[in-house]
């Protein structure tokens, strides 16, 4: 049985700074889109403001979501710089404009659309079938969005198109959304799903032994809970999809919050922001904006400790153990990166720093449990999730 470690419940919410003087400002950005896309200045005044800046990063990941390399849901300073670029060499062609490039929506379509695990509307999955004569593994694609948010349909036609290539099947899942389900509801409708993706394995030409889920933020979440948690058939059970096992064969996380303490956030990332201004990583949601009762309300639970418990059960440090599944980790910036100076991007800058992937790190190197964590500038073993999981769901089985 796994451990979990005591969250005090004095402390709610992560001291950070939502307003300070600039910090080594990336401004080659700005002059980049002002030079490119004169109408991003908004108000006329001939320099592209934070605010504007935001709007723009905002634009190019709804409308290009194939910007967002690591799948964090947030467009770092790197890939923001890679769109430019693209832009740039577009630039004699039709004043080009960023919303305006190939999207996901050449995506190939699934072989099985909007298969029903539940009653809800969101409960539903689409599902891509290699072609192979013999079964095949399944990497299941778990959307983030602060639980809030976001679709299957975020599913990277490139992820996907390379995974069928190298033979492993595909799916990518809804759940239900914490505007309407408290946490951990989306955690629990990703293991119906995945047990109801085993319970057809047979008719879908699945290996079930071979599992791998994969998502960026609350996606990733819900992944490393997934696999790191024991196992959670029920083989007695009078539902036959219920018997069915939640382990992985692996996972892979893009821009994972690795814990939900709040002292854990002011340990990894609390220390890289100078003074300032205070608030709140959570946010304000119906009109509330006590830290104490968003947390409480987050986790469908009565009271903060209980939240807190119920928080440290579905965190990621907490609950690895050595027995646990490989994890191949990416996020968007280097440990000794400057914030944003942005109040607009901070939060998500924050939320999805390589810190919080470094204490994982830690952790599994004290189980001796395989770990592997990726950033701009770090070496590794595997340039990506594919990579990962062509290693681990295809060449290990043939040994």
């Amino acid at each position: 049985m796994k451990k979990h470690f005591a969250l005090s419940s004095a402390c709610v919410a992560l001291t950070i700074v939502i307003g300070f003087s600039a910090v080594n400002a990336d401004d080659s950005i700005k002059q980049q889109i002002l030079k490119l896309f004169p109408q991003a200045d908004t108000n006329k005044d001939g320099v592209i403001s934070d605010a504007e800046e935001a709007a723009v990063r905002r634009q190019v990941l709804k409308r290009f979501s194939r910007a967002d390399k690591d799948g964090d849901g947030v467009l770092s300073d790197a890939e923001t710089k890679a769109v430019l670029r693209q832009a740039a060499k577009r630039a004699g062609k039709n004043n080009p404009n960023p919303g305006n490039s190939r999207t996901d929506s050449a995506k190939k379509k699934p072989t099985h659309a909007n298969v029903k695990y539940g009653e809800h509307e969101r409960q539903v999955f689409d599902i891509w079938l290699a072609d192979s004569s013999k079964p095949t593994p399944l990497a299941i694609y778990i959307h983030g969005g602060g639980f809030k948010s976001g679709s299957k349909e975020k599913l990277k036609s490139d992820s996907l198109s390379e995974l069928l290539k190298a033979g492993i099947s595909v799916a990518s899942i809804n759940y239900r959304l914490l505007t309407t389900h408290p946490l951990p509801t989306a955690h629990h409708d990703a293991q119906r799903a995945l047990q109801q993706m085993r319970s057809r394995a047979d008719e879908w030409n699945i290996d079930k032994t071979r599992i791998a889920a994969f998502g960026g933020s609350a996606g990733a979440q819900i992944c490393m809970w997934l696999a790191y948690s024991d196992e959670m058939a029920k083989p007695d059970s009078s539902d036959p999809i219920e018997r069915e096992s939640t382990r992985l064969t692996c996972v892979a996380s893009a821009g994972g919050q690795t814990n939900n303490s709040p002292e854990f956030w002011n340990q990894t990332i609390g220390h890289l922001l100078p003074e300032g201004k205070s608030g709140s990583l959570l946010v304000p949601a119906s009109g509330e904006q006590d830290p104490e009762k968003l947390r409480t309300a987050m986790w469908g639970a009565k009271t903060l400790e209980e939240a807190n418990e119920i928080a440290a059960r579905h965190a990621a440090i907490n609950i690895v153990s050595a027995d646990d599944p490989p994890i191949f980790m990416s996020y968007g910036m280097k440990p000794n990166d400057n914030p944003p100076t942005s109040p607009a991007r901070l939060r998500g800058w924050l939320i999805h720093h390589v810190n919080l992937g470094i204490a994982l790190q830690e952790k599994t190197d004290a189980l001796n449990l395989e770990a592997h964590l990726k950033y701009p500038g770090a070496k590794t073993e595997y340039e990506s999730l594919v990579d990962f999981f062509v290693d681990k769901l295809l060449k290990k089985k043939e040994n």
